[in-house]
């Protein structure tokens, strides 16, 4: 690996938000989870959680839509909705689904500097009841158009990007807090990565 690789790569590292994660719900479109994985990198969340109880296994990624963005992140794919939820309650200290109901908050009234997992429902009918039950509250975000609805990368954009400005603001990004041994397990995957292209 070449010197300008290796700070490149440190740099990047050392920005990664370990107290923030995206959950995709049974999305369909692997190109919809590309793009997300592409705004998760961008803004330094590390790793994502797909579940797919409804839907096969994704075996692979749409690369146009995600710049190879997955093999800089770390994927966790489940089949079983307890298995998940479980890891990512032992990780993260609450759990926010996309929602639009009586009981959602706004976007813009959320903290998102604290240890968080954003859900993000399929593209038909959006975040379960099932894992709905599971969380500790629904956030919506604001539109004031006739369609309430945006689509699935779309919506996690604007939220990783509204997360992005208050963790910039409590100056997240300067902080080194990432686990060591969860750091060199990264380290590895992305120097292996380097050495193969």
């Amino acid at each position: 690996m070449t010197p300008e690789r290796t700070e490149k790569l440190t740099r990047v590292l050392s920005h990664r938000q370990p107290d923030l994660t995206v959950v995709l719900e049974n999305v369909f479109d692997p190109h919809n989870i590309s793009a997300v994985m592409r705004t998760c990198d961008a803004v330094g969340v590390q790793e994502i959680f797909i579940l797919n109880t409804k839907i096969p296994r994704h075996k692979k990624f749409g690369a146009r839509s995600s710049s190879s963005a997955a093999k800089w992140l770390t994927v966790h794919q489940f089949e079983d909705t307890e298995a998940c939820f479980s890891e990512i309650k032992l990780r993260y200290e609450r759990i926010l689904t996309t929602h639009l109901g009586e009981s959602s908050v706004g976007l813009y009234q959320l903290d998102l500097t604290r240890p968080t997992a954003l859900v993000f429902g399929n593209e038909h009918s959006g975040v379960s009841e099932e894992i709905r039950a599971l969380a500790d509250g629904n956030f919506l975000i604001p539109q004031v158009g006739i369609i309430q609805s945006l689509n699935i990368s779309v919506a996690c954009a604007v939220t990783l990007y509204e997360a992005y400005r208050q963790k910039e603001q409590a100056s997240h990004y300067q902080r080194s807090d990432l686990d060591s041994a969860f750091k060199r397990t990264v380290w590895a995957d992305w120097s292996d990565f380097s050495e193969r292209e």
